[in-house]
């Protein structure tokens, strides 16, 4: 009988479930993204999580699909943010009490990692890339902007130390409060990026400055300067490219410091920001003539998804059976 490993994530505004094989292979990957009204910027807790509890079941409804030669070895689920103690989120405790309870009804392992190491791994697949032990990660989503210095661990996961970041809003943030007052619903980003992907850098204002000090940014003083430009009714793919502008600007300054405080010149972006096709065109360019060598996951993983959870699980379990 074939083996597969089950991963559930439940993230700020996605619901995501996953399998894969032994080998590797994605055998489903299901997600919903979470509904937000019109005009709004996001989601309280309570209601992100009864989203979730809502969402499941039907996410689950593929797996009775499965073949019957497949054995569902293992559940992994993200429980928490960060891989370290005291990370807490009330939205992980869905994926986290299901994953539970399912493993039980499966008389199966359960395993949990964390939703940044979940992303991690997610951006990692499908990366014709080996990287080192040691390498720079960049989480840019709607509620996260983290520099961080990895270390591949020898069992399920990463070592994690942030090392830089954003002092104020993070970029998903910033970008989703320009884009919510320019008329695009929640999360913004995707329509801002359509704007702009085509137009080079071509506009008539000055960059928006943004304040980098060595690892860490501040986009509260661009957020200000965008708002008033769309009160003085600079139109969308102005507004969208000097957005997409200053971040990229911003994130170049500090990885560049990122890469010479730590002496590590591969870096991996990855979150739902880094889907972005501007910031992957710009970014890489910018940095290439710096020496430093840019990945970004598949665009399909860097969002919220629970690939990279179920394949965390994969190595925990099949490891394991080769050690003993």
């Amino acid at each position: 009988m074939k083996k597969c490993i089950l991963g559930i994530d439940t993230s700020n505004y996605t619901t995501s479930i996953a399998v894969v094989d032994q080998i590797g292979n994605i055998l489903i990957d299901n997600r919903r993204i979470l509904n937000v009204v019109k005009g709004k910027r996001g989601l309280r807790q309570s209601d992100a999580l009864f989203q979730h509890v809502v969402n499941i079941p039907d996410l689950f409804k593929e797996c009775s699909n499965l073949s019957i030669d497949y054995d569902i070895k293992a559940v992994c689920a993200s429980s928490k943010p960060r891989p370290v103690e005291n990370s807490y989120m009330p939205v992980f405790k869905v994926s986290q009490s299901f994953g539970k309870s399912i493993a039980t009804i499966l008389g199966c392992e359960y395993i949990e990692c964390s939703h940044q190491e979940n992303h991690i791994e997610g951006a990692l697949y499908a990366i014709d890339h080996n990287f080192k032990d040691e390498f720079i990660a960049v989480h840019i989503s709607g509620g996260t902007t983290e520099i961080l210095h990895v270390k591949k661990n020898t069992m399920i996961g990463y070592g994690i130390q942030i090392i830089g970041g954003t002092s104020d809003i993070s970029i998903g943030q910033f970008i989703d409060r320009i884009g919510v007052k320019l008329g695009f619903n929640f999360p913004a980003g995707k329509y801002m990026d359509e704007l702009v992907i085509d137009t080079g850098n071509k506009h008539d204002f000055e960059r928006l400055k943004v304040s980098v000090k060595d690892t860490y940014m501040s986009f509260s003083g661009p957020e200000t300067m965008t708002n008033n430009l769309i009160d003085q009714g600079i139109d969308k793919k102005n507004i969208s490219l000097l957005t997409f502008e200053c971040i990229v600007y911003a994130l170049k300054k500090a990885i560049i410091n990122s890469c010479k405080a730590t002496g590590i010149k591969e870096v991996l972006l990855m979150g739902g920001v880094a889907s972005s096709k501007y910031l992957r065109a710009h970014l890489v360019r910018a940095l290439d003539k710096k020496n430093i060598e840019v990945h970004f996951g598949n665009p399909s993983y860097c969002t919220d998804n629970a690939v990279g959870t179920a394949l965390l699980g994969r190595k925990n379990i099949f490891k394991k059976e080769t050690q003993t």
